[in-house]
């Protein structure tokens, strides 16, 4: 059984015992055996063991893991220290230094994680070489279940939707408390289609503040 480590256990609970998760889970042991599958396994729900429900105060929305060698560890956008940043990531950089003029190096998004960024997947694995592989499996429905669950909450979060796979959540975010950020994705292929300018990173922390929290450091 899933053992996150914090809050999303009981959270989660129901949704880990339902059966679309159940054959979402045999679907998983098969492909595991039979291909190479991204991230590793014991990586596959590093989002919310860093960031509890009730730490959550950013979620950015991804769609599914990175499907190169060595790069998915069970955070959207983010590589492990030494992996080269992929051109995604590269363009999420370019836009923090364009905003707020901080110039980051390491790949690693585990410092935002800790100050309440959930970098979460809307799909959680993949086969390697193959986008969108494990598409339409049944990580849907849980990941669906975890943005209802925060919308739910009283306390504002700003919630960051790049690109379609992102911005078809929005139906789920109805909390007038909440900030719903959305623009095209990161990726080279639409970053200069308003992405770039978008804002995101300075607007998020503008309204952090504005509801008393501290902003988020972008700095990697």
């Amino acid at each position: 059984m899933v053992n996150i480590g914090n809050s999303w256990d009981s959270l989660l609970k129901e949704d880990f015992e339902a059966e679309s998760y159940q054959n979402l889970r045999r679907f998983l042991v098969q492909e595991y055996r039979r291909y190479r599958i991204y991230p590793d396994m014991h990586d596959i729900f590093n989002a919310l063991k860093y960031t509890a429900y009730e730490d959550v105060r950013v979620v950015i929305l991804g769609q599914d893991p990175y499907h190169g060698a060595g790069q998915a560890h069970g955070m959207c956008f983010s590589v492990k220290p030494d992996v080269p940043a992929p051109p995604s990531l590269v363009n999420i950089f370019k836009e923090i230094e364009d905003e707020l003029q901080i110039h980051n190096t390491s790949p690693y998004l585990v410092n935002w994680a800790k100050q309440g960024v959930l970098l979460l997947n809307t799909v959680l694995t993949v086969r390697e070489g193959q986008p969108n592989s494990h598409k339409g499996k049944g990580w849907e429905e849980l990941t669906d279940s975890i943005i209802r669950k925060l919308n739910d909450r009283s306390e504002p979060i700003v919630f960051m939707l790049w690109g379609g796979n992102a911005r078809s959540k929005k139906a789920l975010i109805t909390g007038r408390q909440h900030l719903i950020l959305e623009c095209p994705h990161p990726s080279p292929l639409s970053a200069y289609a308003g992405f770039f300018g978008c804002g995101h990173f300075a607007k998020c922390n503008a309204f952090l503040q504005k509801q008393g929290f501290k902003p988020i450091n972008w700095q990697t």
